[in-house]
């Protein structure tokens, strides 16, 4: 499906066009440069198709809707299915790129890519950085208290009541029911679930007994498919708690709870979550375009957010099809620009790329082939 696109962005538009003005020009077309106007930046046309992460769903629709406004001859498909249904897509060919919350595992890129070329891998390629919220639905408690082992014994079912002792502990004065607790986790193969088990597996080990994983581990509370299917089911259950990227929250209601990192409470905050990133090596042993990140979750930096997703694009470093390489590598570029980025941000709340690493990502995508 070609997505609907939202009210126009300007600035995104000019971006588009200067970026892939300086893509053609280092793809050896000659004459176009970042600095030339907008109506002399060359046009890409054809069709990408992606499916993948749920919680790129906004972020995507807002870069599509950008690139397509000076590119009318482009059309991009973006199925939010999920990270595990877009990176097993992209692996068998049925994806252009993948949107995926988790960058491929080793054992994935032991294995070979229908649409890469022979004796070629695919490449992660950081998109998108954003918090995953703890969010709850609970009457009367407006600013809930959590740290990463009572986290840990509500989604494993260790802590079956609002006001548990360990819950109450950590919110002095707060009215907490006697109410059963509605735990709300993905159904589906998710990158977001892989950031949070991973989260508790660093923070609460003694607790978090079960790998980091995408499939959510423990037969607890109920599920739900995505980032929209998530905030709808615990919009509906009035003593819920979840796990959902940023971006889900909109106008469900949801409130968010404080995170206990180090000695203090932090409030959810893109700008939070991008520290930690920023703090962050690379993973190692990868290829030299392959930018995976090793994302510190015991960071505990002033006001740092460590309950973080970093979320990439996943495409071939040469594929079989030019022309396809020609339109992926244009809009990776334009995605990693700073007014995309930007608009990302302001339509999904996620926190825009560092400039070094905008610039690494930018670097990267021009090399696809």
């Amino acid at each position: 499906m070609k997505l609907t696109r939202i009210a126009p962005l300007g600035a995104v538009a000019v971006a588009a066009a200067l970026v892939l003005a300086g893509c053609a020009s280092n793809e050896g077309g000659g004459g176009s440069t970042p600095s030339d106007s907008a109506s002399a930046a060359p046009q890409l046309s054809g069709t990408l198709n992606g499916i993948g992460s749920s919680a790129q769903g906004t972020a995507q629709t807002t870069w599509i809707t950008g690139i397509q406004t000076t590119n009318s001859g482009l059309t991009i498909n973006y199925d939010p299915q999920g990270s595990g249904a877009g990176r097993k897509s992209f692996i068998s060919g049925a994806a252009d790129f993948a949107g995926s919350d988790a960058a491929l595992k080793d054992t994935e890129l032991s294995g070979t890519f229908a649409l890469c070329a022979d004796g070629t891998k695919a490449i992660d390629l950081p998109v998108y950085i954003s918090p995953i919220a703890i969010a709850y639905n609970v009457d009367g408690v407006s600013d809930l208290k959590l740290d990463a082992d009572t986290i840990a014994k509500i989604f494993s079912g260790k802590i079956t009541k609002w006001n548990d002792p360990a819950i109450t502990a950590l919110n002095s004065g707060a009215s907490l029911p006697a109410a059963a607790i509605t735990v709300v986790h993905r159904s589906d193969d998710s990158g977001t679930t892989q950031n949070f088990t991973e989260y508790l597996s660093a923070n609460a080990p003694s607790v978090w007994t079960a790998p980091a994983s995408q499939t959510f581990p423990y037969q607890v509370g109920d599920a739900a498919k995505g980032t929209s299917g998530v905030a709808e089911a615990a919009k509906n259950a009035k003593t819920s708690i979840a796990y959902i990227d940023d971006s889900g929250i909109g106008d469900s209601g949801l409130k968010t709870a404080q995170l206990k990192v180090g000695d203090s409470f932090n409030t959810l905050s893109a700008a939070g979550a991008a520290a930690v990133v920023a703090d962050s090596p690379l993973v190692s042993g990868r290829a030299a375009n392959d930018l995976a990140i090793a994302i510190n979750r015991k960071d505990t930096q002033a006001n740092a957010w460590p309950l973080v997703l970093v979320s990439y694009i996943i495409a071939c470093q040469q594929y079989k099809d030019a022309a396809k390489a020609t339109l992926v590598s244009g809009y990776v570029q334009y995605i990693a620009s700073d007014a995309a980025q930007q608009a990302a941000a302001k339509q999904a709340g996620s926190a825009p790329l560092s400039s070094d690493l905008a610039q690494k990502v930018i670097a990267a995508a021009k090399t696809i082939k």
